[in-house]
């Protein structure tokens, strides 16, 4: 089940929050607005009813009237949406902008003076907000009590309100984006530790670096140092595994020895062919121990995680060639180094050695007359390529085809550089020399330390026929 990103995740989930902090916060401002605006509207309301009360006279000792009505001209207009009543023992006065109609009062009884707030409704059926009082009226006024409303159309509250909202969505949007943005950035500060351990790991995989250290935040360093713990236990493990096979490659070694004295003394009482069995199957075993011996050599990890190893391949080439040259193959031929003295390349001396020593002597065994060492630089790759030529017989197209397909697994050619010839009319290296294994180890070599191996026919100078490349980085390269 695949979870996606994370980063993604947290942006949702603060995208979501912020837009739902918006919303309540915009509805709670929207709330707050009419509410103020509500409460304006009280204090216009009390200004009209108490100028309504103030006007309240008996002219010439009639009947009550408002003499003197509240100077807002809307009280004139026909449903203009502000309104007044006043009540008095069946006598009822009304504002001209009621026209024919009443204001909808609910029940009450409230206390003298006392001011009260109602939702009403106007004749056009509107809906209102009312302010009442109950008040006593002096004797000059006839006495007794009189209920006095004044009302405004909700309308008006309702249309500010509107307006508010409108005016409001702009600046909320903008909020809005500047909230995402700062979300995002602290989305990406929050991860970068994350993004620290992963450069961290890379650059351990690549071998700059050996560990993660704690150079990160409180929340990022338990994991780190898991990783590190991890990465200990690995090597500590390597390291077991490797004292193992070495323990059983030296622990073979002693055996094999037994074999070739039993070998020499079969062959002194005239058992030759089981002699030749014999050391066929001694000789395939030292390979295989010599196999793991390199195996259990570079799998210590320090390979490719080593960037302070170098060796100078003009000096391990000419130490290969002078045990080489001592054999009887490679005394008859002639062994060129064609190699900067001061190139150096990222591997182990010991490891480039192993691996020069099974191309030359393979090369050795084919070639008819010479053998020559060049280095070569690959531009913009860190890499060089070690290249040895002979001029043996070489090797058939479809063979080397067949190579290049298996992505350069070498371990059922030859032992060496050349593989099995078949043009040469004489058994590879492989026939009765460790079943192929040379190659197999001048591969793990190479990539072990982050380089490869490719073969190929050559028709290049004097030293035409197969040609063997070791590609390798450059001491110093990243």
């Amino acid at each position: 089940m695949r979870h996606g990103s994370l980063r993604l995740r947290l942006l949702l989930a603060g995208a979501v929050s912020i837009l739902l902090a918006l919303a309540l916060s915009a509805a709670g401002l929207v709330l707050l607005f009419e509410r103020h605006v509500e409460r304006r509207i009280d204090q216009e309301l009390s200004v009209h009813l108490d100028q309504l009360i103030a006007g309240l006279d008996r002219p010439g000792g009639g009947a009550l009237d408002v003499a003197r009505p509240p100077g807002d001209p809307r009280f004139a207009l026909p449903l203009s949406g502000l309104y007044w009543r006043v009540e008095q023992e069946g006598l009822v006065l009304r504002s001209r902008s009621l026209w024919d109609g009443d204001l909808a009062l609910p029940p009450d009884d409230p206390a003298d003076g006392e001011l009260h707030r109602h939702a009403a409704e106007a004749p056009d059926g509107a809906r209102l907000l009312a302010l009442e009082r109950r008040i006593s009226l002096p004797e000059r006024l006839g006495g007794g009590t009189a209920r006095v409303a004044v009302a405004l159309d909700r309308a008006e509250i309702d249309a500010a309100v509107r307006a508010f909202a409108f005016d409001l969505v702009p600046y909320l949007a903008v909020l809005a984006l500047f909230l995402l943005a700062a979300a995002f950035a602290q989305v990406s500060v929050g991860l970068s530790p994350l993004k620290a351990v992963r450069d961290g790991l890379a650059a351990i995989r690549s071998g700059d670096r050996r560990r993660l250290g704690d150079a990160f935040p409180d929340e990022i360093r338990p994991l780190a140092g898991e990783f590190d713990g991890l990465i200990a236990a690995r090597e500590a493990q390597v390291a077991s595994a490797r004292a193992r096979a070495g323990d059983l490659a030296h622990g073979l070694r002693t055996p094999l020895q037994v074999l070739a004295g039993d070998v020499e003394r079969l062959r002194t009482h005239g058992e030759s062919e089981i002699a030749g069995e014999i050391e066929t199957v001694a000789t395939a075993m030292r390979r295989h121990v010599e196999r793991e011996l390199v195996r259990a050599r570079i799998a210590s990890g320090r390979a490719a995680a080593d960037l302070s190893v170098g060796a100078r391949p003009a000096d391990v080439a000419r130490s290969v060639v002078a045990v080489v040259a001592r054999t009887p193959a490679g005394s008859r031929l002639d062994w060129r180094i064609d190699i900067p003295p001061l190139a150096s390349l990222r591997i182990d001396p010991d490891d480039l050695a192993e691996a020069l020593g099974n191309l030359a002597e393979n090369a050795a065994r084919h070639a008819r007359s010479r053998v020559a060492f060049t280095l070569e630089a690959e531009p913009g790759a860190g890499m060089a390529a070690l290249v040895l030529r002979d001029d043996g017989p070489g090797m058939a197209r479809e063979r080397i085809a067949e190579l290049v397909a298996r992505g350069g697994r070498l371990d059922l050619v030859g032992s060496g550089a050349a593989g099995t010839r078949a043009e040469s009319g004489r058994p590879g290296p492989g026939t009765g020399s460790g079943a192929g294994l040379g190659l197999a180890i001048v591969t793990d070599i190479a990539e072990a330390w982050g380089g490869r191996l490719s073969i190929g026919n050559s028709d290049e100078g004097e030293a035409s026929g197969l040609e063997v490349r070791l590609h390798l980085p450059c001491a110093g390269a990243g």
